[in-house]
């Protein structure tokens, strides 16, 4: 697999997008066996659930955005990059929520997990379920990832004066707090 060189993209938004979508409103998880999966969606992380299907569940918590659940009765191909985040209100939380999974990994056939650090801005850890399944719980922020939309010193797009082989992540605030101090000294002179 060759190596991924980082770099920085232009922006191709248009007033007038060939299809017009309202939201994004769901993604799809698949699972080994639909009763197992349930039992741990309702049980450890507390989702709403609905069976829409003998063979599909539809899970929520929090929002909108729904998975759909499908029972393929083999592993997820899910990667860890491919995790879905749960939002969860501080650090302490996210302490908390390893522990408790720790506990609980042989009942609920949990694979991995891994050991709570602060990276890309927040405070985390990651574990798979019984399916494959990446999963990170995170002390984030109210909304999500939302806030970083509304901030333009996060959007790195096109921009020149980042050098790609020393990008952090602009989720981290030291370093978009460093980007934003460097142009505006640019800026000045």
């Amino acid at each position: 697999m060759p190596e991924i060189q980082p770099k920085i993209t232009k922006s191709y938004r248009t007033k007038k997008p060939l299809i017009d979508i309202g939201m994004i409103s769901h993604g799809t998880l698949t699972v080994i066996d639909i009763q197992e999966a349930r039992r741990f969606y309702e049980e450890v992380l507390g989702f709403e659930v609905i069976q829409h299907a003998p063979v599909g569940l539809l899970i929520r918590r929090g929002t909108d955005h729904v998975y759909v659940v499908v029972e393929e009765g083999k592993e997820s191909p899910m990667r860890l990059l491919d995790h879905n985040g749960l939002d969860v209100q501080s650090n302490e939380a996210v302490d908390d929520a390893h522990a408790k999974l720790t506990e609980v990994q042989d009942e609920y056939k949990i694979k991995r997990i891994t050991k709570p650090q602060e990276q890309h801005g927040a405070y985390s850890f990651y574990f798979e379920d019984m399916n494959g399944c990446w999963w990170e719980i995170l002390a984030g922020r109210k909304h999500g990832y939302s806030f970083a939309f509304a901030d333009p010193n996060r959007d790195m797009t096109a921009k020149d004066d980042i050098d790609p082989d020393m990008m952090d992540h602009a989720f981290d605030d030291k370093f978009i707090d460093g980007l934003a101090a460097k142009r505006a000294q640019t800026d000045k002179g």
